[in-house]
């Protein structure tokens, strides 16, 4: 599944290839707060899947930019990316393999849970 000519998940590596680059992009955090307090993403903005219905407008002004949304694993945020579509956010993507597979590729020393 892909809109824009983009697909539904994008790999650690290409986050960062894109992050480096100097390409701007919003990196959407959906995990709850108590797994953010173990380990997070620096720049990364937190909105928890349980919330983002009621708080989706917080987005407004980012329907045109890449979203990259990630979790702990990539489940939740694949879900979070294929709704924020449907919401008029056509350049979402899942980080696949979410901050654990982060820790794995960028951040060795990185708390994993």
């Amino acid at each position: 599944m892909s809109t824009a000519g983009e697909p539904l998940e994008i790999s650690v590596s290409e986050v960062v290839r894109r992050r480096d680059a100097g390409e701007g992009f919003l990196l959407l955090d959906c995990r709850e707060p108590e797994e953010a307090q173990i380990a997070s993403i620096g720049g990364a903005v937190l909105l928890p899947m349980s919330e983002i219905v009621d708080r989706v407008g917080e987005l407004a002004g980012n329907e045109g930019s890449r979203i990259v949304v990630h979790c702990h694993l990539g489940g939740r945020s694949l879900r979070v990316a294929a709704w924020l579509r449907q919401q008029g956010y056509p350049r979402a993507q899942s980080m696949a393999g979410g901050i654990d597979q982060w820790a794995v590729e960028v951040e060795p020393g990185m708390a994993r849970y």
